[in-house]
């Protein structure tokens, strides 16, 4: 089926006006109009974003749990060269954490296992320069399918590549690294098509807080099914459940509003006012300027902000769950629910402070560059106060848990902190600085793992993860300092795309100067 839009013409006065269809095309329509005004368009389409991304993480992060099951941990303890130097100071187990799960099968030594957390990495580091080139020269939405599929694969067969050899599992969590890694530059391309300036920071919001809320959802499904039906069953039941996203998916959401079908012609002519396109806004190709880009200071504050988020960010995503049974010593089913809820709570706090913000713009009480700066302030200082703060708690549960809740629901602004900056500065190439940011920034995704598998293999005391806790306060506090001082909201000169048909544009540009 070919993309139907509604025709653009030129009148005095406007740049553009749609013509209504003929009673031909309303006929040939008349299906999709229960849909229309249901819901705008461009809210179906950050909705069904947000889900990709509860996805993608939520396939990710389902392994952080389930790997507990996994794991015979009574053979890791009983090794020859295992140190329990801390017995002493360890925290006391849960009444029922002997009653929970049998020991897994697979015999991974700590630091074997930080490898495969830290496998997924190395997809998604290779997956993003073509993830954003793609999606800006060709389809950005079936980038995302593609991505959301090879999630599906890899998620289905871990089971039988887990029992085969580690090797095996390696491989599928690249692959579906790699899906992983076509997504953010994909999904910034979409943004700059779907959300008009003065939205931006709560479509982004909602779009990419279905990562914590998809991390909810799995760390939960993830700890109950392990539970009651063994670690198989994880991947089995959550890689099958999200085949119907594909569905909605193909079914639902075009690359460009020009080309929707499910959506009010007001609506479809406010998003392209509001973000000055053209009919052929979404055949322009521009060359993507690189000297300019890799001499851009407000791009590299977005570039270092990116790298320390992640070093926090991937640190509690992959690693939360082993620091929540090997110190505090929850039993899994516990350790799922408690891990879990500073997510929820992050995806309540950054849809809250998105609004406040977008706000805030609209009443041109503060600029673009100073809500990035304040979303980007919270994602950063409170985060490492709070990591300060869980050093010196040692054993108390209920303080460690208050405090990673705090910290993790504050991280939840970088989503409309520099996350979202990438638009603001350059919207015609943001797919490829995303991907440019963010394959910097999974370098911690693959390092931070091991690192901690090796820091925690012979002691996983209160006291050792304290280093790692001081370790990314200290990476926040450089995040702050660095964003706060060369960050910017401001389009960039080097974003602007001249158009060989209308030649008006310079004399626009002369006017403008």
């Amino acid at each position: 089926m070919t993309d139907t839009h509604v025709p653009l013409v030129p009148l005095a006065g406007k740049k553009y006006v749609f013509v209504p269809p003929t009673p031909r095309e309303n006929q040939e329509n008349k299906r999709h109009i229960p849909i229309e005004g249901i819901i705008p368009a461009r809210y179906l389409f950050a909705v069904l974003a947000a889900i990709s991304f509860a996805i993608i993480y939520g396939l990710k992060v389902n392994l952080s749990v389930a790997i507990v099951a996994m794991v015979n941990h009574t053979y890791l303890k009983g090794r020859e060269g295992y140190s329990n130097k801390s017995s002493a100071s360890e925290c006391p187990e849960d009444e029922s954490a002997h009653a929970t799960l049998d020991d897994g099968p697979f015999q991974w030594s700590e630091t074997v296992q930080g490898i495969i957390l830290g496998s997924y990495f190395w997809g998604y580091l290779i997956g993003q320069l073509p993830g954003g080139r793609m999606s800006e020269l060709h389809s950005a939405k079936y980038v995302m399918l593609i991505a959301v599929l090879m999630n599906i694969v890899g998620c289905v067969l871990t089971p039988v590549g887990s029992y085969e050899h580690y090797f095996i599992f390696i491989f599928l969590r690249v692959l579906q690294g790699f899906g992983g890694g076509l997504t953010f530059p994909a999904m910034h391309v979409l943004i700059s098509h779907w959300a008009p300036p003065q939205e931006r920071s709560v479509i982004t919001t909602i779009i990419y807080a279905g990562t914590s809320l998809g991390t909810v959802i799995s760390m939960i499904m993830a700890g109950q099914i392990a539970f009651s039906l063994g670690w198989e069953w994880v991947f089995y039941i959550m890689g099958l459940l999200s085949c119907i996203w594909c569905v909605l998916w193909v079914w639902l959401i075009k690359d460009f509003p020009q080309q929707q079908v499910y959506i009010t012609q007001e609506e479809r002519q406010y998003i392209v006012d509001s973000l000055g396109q053209t009919e052929d806004s979404h055949h322009k190709k521009p060359p993507v300027p690189w000297k300019a880009i890799l001499t851009s200071v407000p791009f590299y504050a977005i570039l270092i902000a990116h790298f320390c988020g992640n070093c926090g960010w991937y640190m509690l995503l992959t690693q939360l769950p082993t620091y929540m049974k090997q110190a505090l010593k929850f039993n899994i089913k516990n350790n799922a629910y408690l891990s879990s809820l500073p997510y929820f709570c992050m995806w309540i706090f950054s849809l809250i402070l998105s609004n406040v913000v977008d706000r805030l713009r609209a009443k041109k009480k503060i600029s673009t560059g100073v809500a990035r700066k304040i979303c980007t302030g919270f994602a950063s200082i409170v985060p490492a106060a709070c990591f300060v703060a869980v050093g010196f708690v040692g054993c108390n549960k209920a303080a460690a848990v208050a405090l990673m809740t705090v910290a993790i629901s504050c991280i939840g602004g970088m989503f409309c902190g520099f996350l979202g900056n990438h638009i603001d500065i350059a919207s015609n190439f943001a797919g490829t600085l995303m991907a440019i940011t963010n394959s910097i920034a999974t370098i911690p995704g693959i390092t931070v793992p091991v690192l901690v598998g090796y820091l925690t293999e012979q002691d996983s005391s209160v006291q050792q993860w304290r280093k790692i806790f001081f370790g990314t306060a200290a990476i926040y506090v450089v995040l702050f300092i660095e964003y706060t001082i060369f960050a910017s909201g401001e389009e960039q000169s080097w974003n602007k795309v001249e158009s060989a048909d209308r030649p008006e544009t310079a004399t626009e540009q002369q006017k403008e100067e």
